[in-house]
């Protein structure tokens, strides 16, 4: 992995040492405060260079398009919450999705499948265990957002959300989120709908480089990806960990993201 990680930077892979300790701490300590952590230069600049060269040609031809018109939350009923409501504001999402099952032996598959990298992500979300996903689809996904493309404002089904850019575009594409809008016991529906309304002062802008990881609680921090601008596209990789074993999607869910289910 050294030839992919930059792990004398970030020796993720000696948690043991004091250096690997201070990483964590600090890591743990942005998580704590803003809701995410970023890791520039994660992956060594060939590395990601090596991944763009494996996935492109399939975020080029067999990629699945994921356009669909949808609330941030993916839902179509809530508790507790009236069909009217301005939290449920309709709005779309485009990118092209590359499943897991596609692309078994690529340089990001073997990242997401290296125990140092899980045992360095379970340290910092303070888990005991973490488990990669068992769906065969959704456990690893690249996605290319083209010119105009966007993925519009959600919340993530796990507790946090793990990503790897791969490329910038020319312009856009900016990452956008809000740090702990909702918890499990106040969904905040309000607070949602003034997020949407653009009247959340809280939103931070992240423009993020290719090669860095970040890390950030999906499951409680709304966020979206602003239309990329120009030829070049935004490629990200996004791992699913779950701090339970055997998670799946429904068949109804893996079709309404790619188009297929397992």
């Amino acid at each position: 992995m050294h030839q992919l990680l930059n792990l004398d930077q970030y020796p993720i892979d000696k948690l043991d040492s004091i250096q690997g300790q201070a990483l964590v701490e600090t890591c743990k300590e942005k998580l704590q405060k803003n809701g995410i952590f970023s890791l520039e230069g994660f992956l060594r600049p060939e590395a990601v260079a090596e991944c763009v060269a494996e996935i492109h040609p399939l975020t080029e031809n067999e990629s699945f398009t994921h356009k669909r018109k949808h609330n941030i939350y993916f839902r179509d009923e809530l508790p507790g919450i009236a069909a009217g409501h301005p939290a449920l504001k309709i709005f779309e999402t485009i990118n092209h999705t590359v499943c897991a099952d596609q692309m078994s032996n690529s340089l990001v598959c073997r990242l997401y499948e290296w125990q140092p990298f899980i045992d360095f992500l379970a340290a910092v979300m303070g888990k005991t265990n973490l488990y990669r996903m068992a769906d065969p689809l959704a456990r690893v996904n690249v996605m290319a957002y083209r010119d105009g493309e966007a993925l519009n404002w959600h919340f993530d089904r796990a507790e946090f959300t793990t990503t790897v850019v791969l490329q910038s575009p020319n312009a856009g594409g900016a990452f956008q989120y809000r740090s702990d809008l909702r918890t499990d016991e106040n969904p905040n529906y309000d607070g949602v709908a003034d997020l949407l309304k653009g009247d959340d002062s809280d939103v931070e802008t992240l423009t993020i480089d290719a090669g860095t990881l970040n890390v950030f609680k999906g499951k409680y921090t709304a966020h979206r990806v602003t239309p990329v601008e120009g030829a070049a596209e935004r490629i990200v990789t996004v791992f699913s960990y779950y701090d339970e074993p055997d998670v799946v999607f429904s068949s109804t869910e893996q079709i309404g993201f790619y188009g297929r289910s397992a």
